[in-house]
């Protein structure tokens, strides 16, 4: 069965995520193009392609354009690797309905999948996902149209495109560049084994960065970890920016939609910062007007922000598809989430994580400040507010049971605190009349229990997280 998650179809490599099943994937988002094509009643349907660096993503990317091709749907395919935010860019730079790149974002490296993306560059809705599987459950594998990768190119159905230089000169354009070239600041960039080096490198170096990067080779298995920016995983990144007195290091993931920092002190920041810093950032330094977008698992110290400003701040649930619908409905001047994405009005409507590193760059360039410098200045007119998380696997049998448990409002843990209100429109949050909250879903990529806790230390926010899978027999 392919089902879509909140970051698209993941698979592991060999199990699920096989020829025959991109194939059959294929064939169902062409169906589904077809059909939005003649509703808006368009001769001429096409589809922008993209790959990142994970093993079979090319070849897959092939095989999803050779189905595609065969349906007569013409097909934009990016020459070389491509970070998701730019497949995103081109897809609303070109004004296409559809778009997809293959990755599977931050996940090990024994998976992949594909993400969908719908006009203007965004995340593909519930609704639309929803469409495909069903479109996708009617596929007869025996009747795949295909058309070979060749023969399509010389068929003028596959034209290879490189939307590369577009999409930097549109960051470019929106940074303070000349602020950027009188900082002269000395970056660490580590992709991680992905694809950000390209696009972050041409737009440090071009802003009069010096810059160093590690762990840029191509290395399907990611040198061993997992390909997501996290106090874990940043380990030479830190060494390196404390040893050498960089002023940052900068960690993007597989696919270069999220981020990681580490401070010149060697810290690790963590994303919900990154957003708070940003988003003060923008209200405080740039005098710019705008409320916020988070997820329920980001932390409240957005709120506390934008209720100092006269701003609201806009809760929805996991996926980013959620954050960039509201951003839209509401004119929000950014959106993000606690696992290190965000975006802000004008640009894509999805998460970038080299935009968001160069307007951190331009951040610290601007207020001529470092990082540890301005989340102090924040701390000092909103308080602290720590996060604390925990990702549980557990065995599939036991889903059930545990949604059962925790569904109970009759029956919830002692917190040793009062509850104000519960919140169960994604998962269950609990949100306390001292300003705490927890909350824990499932996640919609990985099998996964996800708890997130916000309190004003990092002790009583794992005690939180510590009570919950307690109570759930996790421990």
């Amino acid at each position: 069965m392919i089902k879509f998650g909140t970051g698209g179809w993941r698979a592991i490599i060999g199990e699920d995520f096989t020829k025959d099943n991109v194939c059959l994937l294929a064939q169902g988002i062409a169906d589904l193009v077809k059909q939005h094509a003649a509703k808006a009643q368009k001769t001429d349907p096409y589809f922008i392609l993209g790959f990142d660096r994970r093993f079979l993503s090319d070849k897959a990317a092939k095989w999803m354009a050779e189905v595609l091709a065969g349906n007569d749907i013409k097909i934009y395919f990016i020459k070389q690797v491509a970070p998701t935010p730019l497949v995103m860019y081109t897809v609303k730079k070109m004004e296409a309905p559809f778009g997809a790149t293959i990755t599977a974002s931050h996940n090990p490296a024994d998976y992949n999948g594909v993400k969908l993306f719908t006009a203007g560059g965004r995340d593909a809705k519930e609704d639309v996902t929803t469409l495909l599987e069903s479109l996708i459950a009617k596929v007869d594998p025996q009747a795949i149209r295909r058309l070979d990768f060749e023969e399509a190119k010389a068929q003028n159905r596959i034209e290879i495109i490189d939307p590369f230089n577009d999409y930097i000169d549109t960051i470019l354009g929106m940074i303070d560049t000349e602020a950027i070239k009188r900082r002269k600041l000395r970056i660490v960039l580590d992709p991680m084994y992905g694809v950000s080096k390209t696009s972050l490198q041409t737009i440090l170096v071009t802003t009069r960065c010096e810059v160093m990067v590690i762990h840029d080779r191509h290395d399907t298995l990611f040198g061993g970890r997992l390909p997501s920016p996290t106090t874990h995983t940043l380990h030479r990144l830190r060494n390196t920016v404390v040893e050498n007195g960089f002023d940052l290091g900068i960690g993007t993931d597989g696919d270069a939609d999220r981020i990681g920092i580490i401070n010149e002190q060697g810290d690790f920041i963590a994303p919900n910062q990154i957003l708070a810093l940003l988003y003060y950032y923008l209200l405080r330094y740039k005098g710019w007007t705008g409320g916020v977008v988070r997820n329920l698992s980001t932390t409240h110290l957005l709120d506390a922000i934008a209720r100092d400003f006269g701003e609201e701040c806009y809760e929805v649930p996991v996926g980013f598809k959620h954050i960039s619908a509201k951003m839209e409905e509401t004119n929000a001047l950014i959106g993000g989430e606690s696992s290190g994405g965000l975006t802000i009005r004008g640009h894509i409507p999805g998460k970038d994580g080299i935009f968001a590193a160069s307007l951190l760059i331009e951040a610290l360039s601007i207020t001529e400040k470092s990082v540890s410098e301005l989340l102090a200045e924040i701390e000092a007119k909103y308080g602290a507010y720590h996060m604390a998380e925990k990702n549980i696997s557990f065995p599939s049998a036991q889903k059930s049971a545990l949604m059962a448990k925790i569904f109970n409002r009759q029956n919830l843990p002692d917190f040793g605190l009062k509850i104000a209100r519960i919140s169960d429109f994604d998962g269950l949050k609990i949100y306390f009349e001292s300003g705490e909250w927890i909350s824990i879903r499932f996640s919609g990529t990985e099998p996964l229990l996800r708890i997130y806790a916000e309190a004003d230390s990092e002790k009583s926010s794992t005690a939180l997280c510590n009570i919950m899978t307690g109570y759930l027999g996790l421990e």
